[in-house]
């Protein structure tokens, strides 16, 4: 059995019009022969291409959902034209006597209620303001201090670009055109269904000629007829100062291009930060863990530990535990457009040293045989242990 149309694009087989022609873009982008690296990228965009010719073709789509995929491309194979059934069945194929479509394709009540009540899709290309561009997606990684300072980053997407061959027409500039049969010229059908709640007039736009209301003899070599070809663009972005992993910059027009010339859709960025090696990050503010000495947790130290904006010096208190932690304020992240900063959260680790010479075990056994008072008068004491370690 063949791959059926809908499948190849990736769609339900109630998926709307619009539906169906977005599919098509997004796999058309995919397989286009000219940037894909598939190895089969041709024959898939064939098949995309063949599964949106007959998906948007209303009385084409009617005559498929009722024949299905198989029986479908046999009569096309006999040279009957499921374009041309309309409402009056199929009696002149090799298939006849299989019922007519009256011509709305697969659309019922619910779909009328979008039309007419939900200002959905009525009015064709003239009565409405062209649709934007698709908005496009990608992700940038950036380091911890980036995040710190802010900064300035240039990067390469690849997204659909105005075809310069056809100036986006899709068609060369020579080929012969022809009135759509379909639409009149006029670009927008127009359907009556009768309804339980009476008639129900349905304007919508073309789907043979896609609201252009002509049908031209070839397609733009070059973008097959879709008016955009896919290119490598080098963007440059400003990174705010204190911008956090997953959340996401706009670029406004800079996405994919209208199909109905109106503006270009936005480019959404979402920014990964890469981990760093020396703290760990938890929204504004930041941890670090200090390793530090026997004496230094039992007597007390000035230490320095590093920050994103130079070394900062702080007290350890005498007897201090291994595990406790400590704060610098306003040592952290910048809070993103706002004042202030977090801060950065020290956790200390009393460190055992694994050998120990001569002088530390000295200094280490007369401790151990020595009690708490005897210690503080003990002349030198402290500052021996200090000096040993």
């Amino acid at each position: 059995m063949s791959e059926d149309f809908y499948d190849v694009l990736g769609v339900s087989s109630d998926a709307s019009a619009e539906e169906i022609k977005q599919a098509y873009r997004t796999k058309a982008t995919e397989y286009h022969p000219d940037v894909s690296d598939d190895p089969d990228a041709e024959e898939k965009f064939k098949k995309i291409q063949k599964a949106k010719q007959v998906l948007t073709d209303e009385d084409k789509r009617s005559a498929y959902d009722r024949m299905g995929h198989d029986r479908f491309e046999q009569a096309e194979k006999h040279g009957f034209d499921a374009g041309d059934a309309g409402a009056g069945g199929m009696g002149g194929g090799p298939f006849g006597g299989m019922g007519g479509g009256g011509g709305m394709g697969g659309g019922g009540l619910g779909d009328i209620f979008e039309q007419v009540f939900g200002g959905g899709g009525g009015g064709g290309r003239g009565r409405r303001r062209p649709r934007k561009g698709r908005d496009l997606r990608t992700e940038l990684e950036i380091d911890l201090e980036e995040a710190y300072e802010g900064a300035q980053k240039q990067f390469s997407v690849h997204r659909p670009e105005e075809c310069e061959t056809c100036s986006g027409a899709g068609h060369p500039p020579d080929a012969d055109s022809r009135t759509c049969p379909e639409c009149q010229g006029q670009g927008q059908v127009t359907q009556v269904q009768q309804t339980p709640l009476g008639r129900v007039q349905q304007t919508t736009t073309c789907q043979r000629c896609e609201g252009d209301g002509t049908i031209y003899s070839e397609e733009c070599g070059d973008c097959r007829g879709e008016g955009y070809v896919r290119n490598e663009a080098t963007l440059t972005i400003d990174i705010p100062a204190g911008i956090q992993e997953g959340q996401t910059l706009r670029m406004e027009g800079e996405g994919a291009p209208s199909p109905e010339g109106g503006r270009h859709g936005d480019l959404l960025i979402d920014v990964r930060v890469r981990e760093h090696e020396e703290f760990e990050r938890d929204g504004n503010d930041l941890q670090y863990r200090l390793a530090i000495s026997f004496p230094q947790a039992t007597f007390g130290d000035t230490v320095e530990v590093p920050t994103l904006d130079g070394a900062a010096e702080f007290e350890i208190p005498s007897g201090t535990q291994s595990g406790e932690t400590f704060r610098l304020e306003g040592k952290g992240m910048p809070r993103l457009r706002r004042r202030g900063q977090g801060d950065l959260f020290v956790q200390v680790q009393i460190v055992t040293p694994e050998s120990l010479n001569g002088e530390q075990r000295e200094a280490l056994e007369a401790f151990a045989e020595a009690g708490g008072d005897e210690i503080e008068v003990a002349d030198g004491f402290f500052e021996k242990i200090k000096r040993a370690f």
